[in-house]
């Protein structure tokens, strides 16, 4: 199998040569590989990682504002401030651009962004030329982080109990414009996509982040439009959740996303074997090898103990997993460390 069949069929929860892997990584981690591997290196051949390749379509809308050195905007407005965090950085977003809006008038006064705003004119070609050897990923739905970003996290939660009327045309200004935007996307790339994101973080370390009858009133339907979607055209679904988010996954099942990421087991609620006998039929998981402290504090062997606990408790039945980091790899994760995943994945995970 190559890299493309062996991603496929983890998704399809087909038979497999070897479990396939992914890598999601701050560009602190990509500069210690090249530092490790030397410059020009094919990492990922190195290390026997799958991945996916993703495309997307070029800006041409209005010019974005200039900024500071160290500041970003995008075409929503928000803006963004790199910020140090000891052994790395992160652009952490500090404007957002609906925190003050208080009427239908004042969404009304805000630049929506529109699907014309895209060139998708190349995107067939690019992914043409990256389906030959990987599965090709593009696009990202998520009403409800958008909510966050457009209004602040607290806002965010307040507004659908103290003004849903707002809320609700809110969240329907924000999908009206992924639906459209991706719509577009899929039919210049014509069945040429295989994974799109329809995600949310709905959960924190310690349980859900809102409660279920409001996930079900206000986003649940927009998740479900945008499913849909991307089944029409041939696509699965790729669901980024961070931590415990159980109490939403039998609607997510239902709906029907096709592979959940990033598997966050050691928060509520997310024990691997449950999760995998519950949902293991309907979902490819992707993502779990713990990195809050195994892979950036633990030793190569504690690393490749979890690297088989994964498979092991994942792919019980040979399929249907798709081992990652559960989510980015840190900039303090040793570089032996992630030497020693992809190399008990590579050597634990055939089949």
């Amino acid at each position: 199998m190559n890299s493309r069949e062996r991603v496929l069929a983890a998704i399809n929860r087909e038979p497999l040569d070897r479990i396939p892997t992914d890598i999601w990584a701050t560009s602190e981690v990509w500069q210690k590989l090249r530092d490790h591997f030397g410059e020009g290196t094919d990492i990922q051949s190195e290390l026997h990682i799958d991945s996916m390749a993703s495309i997307a379509p070029r800006y041409i809308g209005p010019s974005l504002p200039q900024t500071p050195e160290n500041e970003r905007i995008n075409f929503w407005g928000m803006r963004t401030k790199r910020t140090e965090h000891g052994s790395g950085s992160y652009y952490e977003q500090f404007f957002y651009p609906l925190a003050k809006a208080k009427s239908i008038d004042d969404l009304d006064g805000y630049l929506w962004p529109s699907a014309s705003w895209f060139d998708d004119s190349d995107m067939n070609l690019q992914a043409k030329q990256a389906r030959q050897t990987k599965v090709v990923q593009c696009g990202c739905m998520a009403p409800f982080y958008y909510h966050n970003l457009l209004r602040g996290l607290e806002q965010s939660l307040i507004d659908p109990l103290l003004y849903p009327d707002f809320t609700h045309e809110l969240i329907h200004r924000i999908s009206d414009f992924f639906y459209e935007h991706h719509r577009r996307i899929f039919e210049a790339c014509d069945g040429l996509i295989d994974v799109a994101q329809v995600t949310d973080d709905l959960g924190m370390q310690t349980g859900p982040m809102i409660r279920l009858d409001i996930y079900q009133e206000f986003y649940a339907p927009h998740h479900k439009r945008f499913i849909n979607l991307c089944h029409e055209f041939g696509i699965k679904v790729f669901h980024h959740d961070d931590g415990s988010h159980r109490l939403f996954l039998p609607i997510l099942a239902e709906m029907g996303i096709d592979i959940l990421n990033p598997v966050q087991w050691t928060c509520p609620g997310m024990d691997m074997v449950e999760l995998k006998s519950e949902f293991g039929d309907k979902i490819c998981f992707h993502g779990a090898v713990e990195n809050q402290r195994i892979l950036p504090f633990g030793t190569p062997d504690e690393v490749r103990a979890e690297v088989r606990h994964c498979i092991d408790s994942l792919a019980s039945d040979g399929t249907g997993y798709i081992l990652a980091p559960c989510h980015n790899l840190q900039a303090n994760t040793p570089v032996e460390n992630i030497l020693a995943m992809y190399d008990e994945a590579w050597k634990y995970g055939k089949m």
